[in-house]
């Protein structure tokens, strides 16, 4: 498209503010509309995979993240008894030219925030503004916010197209989808925590042990601890609850970590003290699991869903900010391809509405995860040699078909044009 156009993107979370910095790049004019009133820096640890550090270091931010992250050296999963399943290096550790990063989700939130203010300017950050409506007209979006705390009118605003990153309870979802309802539960909570501890394994890997129904996650996110012969460990406990009904409606609520605990009181595998970990975090965070079915449509016109407004996943596998990131990049590829808005924004569909919809199906089967489960269901009790209960090929096709499904296989990623990792 030759002359510039304008976007307003609703949401300045992770997915609005990186669709932000590539707009800005292809030459789009952009604005990010934030319900709240101030941008905090919230949230636990999250995981960065290669095709998204590729996008990263594609708009500049590689040495950013390599000062924030922690790059990720290895995947392990265990049993419940703490019995390794399964190994796999990651990130450069596993040949690939982008890193895998372990990150702080509110650090990273930060440095996409700065990012903007940087390279776009502060003013193209509106808080307090919630989206309300929008209509088309003179082939233009007119989009209306609002106060969420006051209900006033807080301002209209114009532009060629709207971007809609607002998250799970997306209002622009919302708006072509009214009956849909709330978000699917999956029948299990995660509870999450971060604290500091000793290094476990190589001071950079990453951890599951159990299966579908119980299991925990710890990964350390934190360069500086890392430096200083500590770690900085994120750490997810998962549990199936009866009814499944979640407990409560609610959000990152905090909790009292009796509520899932006692469940993991023999968790010690030697190298990882599982019930210590948890003891000495101090705050404990409940989250129930959820997504949405996919989706027939995400485009409507000058319209379109991004990240979890359009996909939201389980939390398995990785890819919750790293496909947001892929949704950035394949949006501003369309800009530059596309001869107008419309096909711009209906090509970006179909590159993306697929390939995520792979995901949250398989995520509901707990993808590469699945070899945990089938384990636990073929060797309740422990193993004493883990190929009597399942193949060194059975593992490794698992894990190869979720990278493809998730588009991080290493020879397809690494034969990309782009950036190489510096």
């Amino acid at each position: 498209m030759s002359e510039k156009k304008t976007a307003i993107i609703v949401g300045g979370g992770i997915g609005g503010l990186i669709s932000a910095l590539k707009l800005h790049r292809v030459g789009v004019s952009v604005r990010v509309f934030e319900s709240v009133e101030t941008i905090k820096a919230l949230g636990v640890g999250i995981n960065l995979l290669p095709h998204a550090v590729r996008v990263l270091t594609e708009l500049g931010l590689a040495e950013k993240l390599k000062q924030t992250g922690l790059p990720t050296a290895e995947l392990n999963y265990y049993n419940k008894f703490g019995q390794k399943i399964w190994h796999e290096p990651r990130g450069l550790d596993a040949g690939y030219k982008w890193p895998q990063y372990s990150i702080h989700r509110g650090r990273l939130h930060m440095l996409l925030l700065d990012a903007v203010k940087e390279q776009i300017g502060e003013d193209a950050i509106f808080t307090g503004h919630h989206f309300d409506s929008f209509q088309v007209s003179d082939n233009e979006i007119e989009a209306l916010f609002k106060n969420k705390k006051t209900g006033e009118h807080a301002g209209t605003y114009r532009a060629d197209f709207l971007i809609a990153a607002d998250g799970i309870h997306s209002a622009v979802r919302k708006f072509f989808y009214p009956n849909e309802g709330l978000p699917k539960f999956s029948g299990r909570i995660l509870w999450r925590g971060i604290t500091e501890s000793t290094p476990f394994l190589t001071g950079r890997s990453m951890i599951m042990s159990g299966y579908q129904d119980q299991k925990f996650v710890a990964y350390p996110v934190c360069p500086d601890a890392a430096a200083k012969g500590r770690s900085l460990v994120n750490w997810i406990a998962e549990l199936a609850v009866p009814g499944g009904v979640p407990p409560r409606s609610d959000w990152n609520r905090q909790v009292d970590k009796e509520t899932f605990a006692p469940a993991f009181s023999e968790w010690d595998f030697g190298w990882l003290n599982v019930p210590k970990l948890i003891e000495e975090t101090d705050t404990v965070f409940e989250f129930p699991m959820v997504d949405r079915d996919p989706l027939p449509q995400w485009t409507f016109g000058r319209v379109t869903l991004l990240g979890d407004a359009a996909h939201p996943m389980y939390p398995i596998g990785s890819n919750g900010a790293s496909q947001a990131i892929l949704d950035a990049d394949a949006l501003g590829e369309a800009l530059i391809e596309q001869p107008s808005v419309e096909a711009a924004l209906t090509a970006y569909e179909e590159a993306r509405r697929g390939p995520t919809a792979s995901i949250v199906l398989s995520n509901r089967q707990n993808g590469p995860e699945s070899v945990m489960q089938i384990v636990e269901e073929r060797a309740p009790n422990g193993f004493d040699n883990l190929h009597d209960v399942i193949s060194q090929q059975e593992l490794e096709d698992i894990a190869n078909k979720y990278k493809k499904v998730a588009g991080f296989d290493r020879q397809t990623l690494n034969s990309k044009i782009g950036a190489e990792a510096e």
